[in-house]
């Protein structure tokens, strides 16, 4: 199984989110679980690919050419992927992930974990969208997403298919478990 994972290409401010971050990739490979991640060799995007590798999981990373420098990519990978642009970053992680898991990070995070939500809701794919809360990094958000239902905006089974937890077992137990729901349209 291979698991693409959204990040911060910085560190943050709280050192749990470094922590937590080598934790979980530290758990995934033990499990037996590859990594597709951004290409990077900063922030939490380095410390995810390092953790993965510590234990002799695959790493793939995938980044463009214009973050290729920017972001200092890692050397050290199983293979690293340069393409054009973000677009192609995105398409290449899908078609190369069984699922994807955001950790804390910025408005790419974001992005990323939304359009892959997104992509699924539409029944571009099947594969589970997952949040690594670490330390309730993401309770606002989640917040948002019961008001966006409560509003009439997204669809209870539509909020209901993301995974979130802050438990390394649950989240790869979720991840494996995962029944997508129907289609939007359907």
């Amino acid at each position: 199984m291979k698991i693409a994972v959204f990040c911060g290409s910085s560190i943050g401010e709280n050192p749990e989110f470094a922590q937590a971050t080598r934790a979980l990739g530290h758990y995934l490979a033990t499990n037996g679980v590859d990594l597709v991640y951004g290409g990077g060799n900063v922030g939490l995007m380095g410390v995810v690919a390092d953790a993965f590798l510590e234990k002799g999981a695959q790493v793939y990373g995938v980044i463009p050419e214009y973050l290729k420098d920017r972001e200092l990519a890692h050397q050290g990978l199983t293979e690293l992927k340069i393409v054009a642009d973000m677009h192609e970053r995105k398409a290449a992680m899908a078609r190369m992930a069984d699922a994807f898991v955001a950790l804390p990070g910025g408005v790419g995070t974001l992005e990323e974990i939304f359009e892959a939500w997104t992509w699924a809701q539409l029944g571009y794919h099947a594969k589970p969208c997952a949040f690594y809360n670490v330390n309730g990094f993401y309770d606002k958000l989640f917040e948002m997403i019961s008001n966006m239902t409560d509003s009439g905006f997204l669809k209870p089974h539509h909020a209901e298919m993301i995974i979130h937890t802050d438990n390394e077992a649950q989240l790869l137990s979720a991840i494996q478990s995962y029944q997508a729901p129907k289609l939007k349209w359907s």
